[in-house]
């Protein structure tokens, strides 16, 4: 991997990291922002990400956005390897990387390096088939039998981790728990890594004036146009993607699905921050007002201690 020097700035969804990173890219010489989102790969899928817009990737190059249609699928590892791209390009410009996003999963392999497992699609559409038919209660007592590490870290009715770590065990021949220290374990890193908190009643309404946000955007026209298209089955299920396909269906009327949306946004939130706040390596900034005055400083001496 090319030697670039990484930031990395987390923290839950509405926290302000968007508006931190691109106030703090413009400041500095030569930074690129990395977004680590696992929706904002997706060509198309812009308000309801809050994928950064024309005019701010004209000001601070940007990587990892819309490199696939979102009828395709996309995995962990696709993501790995188009973060390890953008890093060689980055240091033939002489560049330094500012990683952003919330996608726990995609920033702990890229920080810490996981080996990841291969893929199985057969076998894993047979397993997705098993779960729909007997419950995935099932598949939990067979990873039991094959891999107790892995099974006690899974709950019993989490269908797609479930599948995921058969289709490793069963595909492989190895334990699923075998691949790598997994994301209890935080070892040394060369990425300095800066979290953004606010009080959750902030974030609260914060979603919800996001949300609202995206809806006079065209949130509703985005999806429409996407379904026409084709949604992959992960791609279906984003946050405010989901709720507003149900809609279109009419299952629910818009109101009833901007509703959802910030109800599960904020759930969302909550799980973001429980997940980056397990690890000990984070500094975390707690911000009052402003994000750019408040934890801008912060960034700026993270990259200057790596060069």
């Amino acid at each position: 991997m090319p030697a670039v020097a990484r930031v990395a700035l987390v923290g839950s969804t509405a926290s302000g990291k968007s508006t931190l990173a691109m106030a703090v890219a413009g400041q500095l010489a030569e930074v690129h922002i990395i977004s680590v989102d696992s929706m904002q790969v997706y060509r198309g899928m812009d308000i309801g990400t809050a994928k950064p817009t024309p005019a701010e990737r004209a000001l601070v190059p940007h990587h990892c956005l819309d490199l696939v249609d979102p009828s395709a699928a996309f995995t962990v590892a696709d993501f790995r390897d188009a973060h390890d791209a953008a890093l060689r390009e980055i240091a033939s410009r002489g560049g330094r990387a500012l990683l952003v996003g919330g996608t726990g999963l995609y920033h702990r392999v890229i920080v810490d390096d996981f080996e990841l497992p291969g893929e199985w699609p057969e076998l894993r559409s047979e397993l997705i088939a098993e779960a729909e038919t007997t419950g995935p209660e099932d598949l939990h007592k067979r990873l039991a039998l094959l891999d107790p590490t892995a099974a006690a870290k899974i709950e019993p009715s989490n269908a797609r981790r479930l599948v995921r770590a058969l289709e490793v065990c069963v595909g492989s021949g190895r334990q699923f728990s075998s691949f790598g220290p997994g994301v209890d374990s935080y070892p040394d890193t060369a990425v300095v890594q800066i979290g953004l908190r606010r009080p959750r009643e902030v974030i609260a309404r914060r979603v919800a004036d996001r949300v609202h946000r995206m809806i006079e955007l065209g949130l509703v026209e985005e999806v429409r146009t996407l379904v026409e298209r084709g949604l992959s089955r992960t791609a279906a299920q984003a946050l405010g993607y989901k709720e507003i396909v149900e809609h279109l269906e009419g299952a629910v009327d818009e109101n009833e699905a901007i509703e959802t949306i910030i109800t599960r946004t904020r759930r969302f939130a909550v799980r973001q921050d429980r997940w980056f706040r397990r690890d000990p390596r984070v500094r975390w900034i707690d911000v009052d007002d402003d994000p750019v005055v408040e934890a801008a400083p912060a960034l700026v001496a993270a990259f200057e201690s790596l060069t």
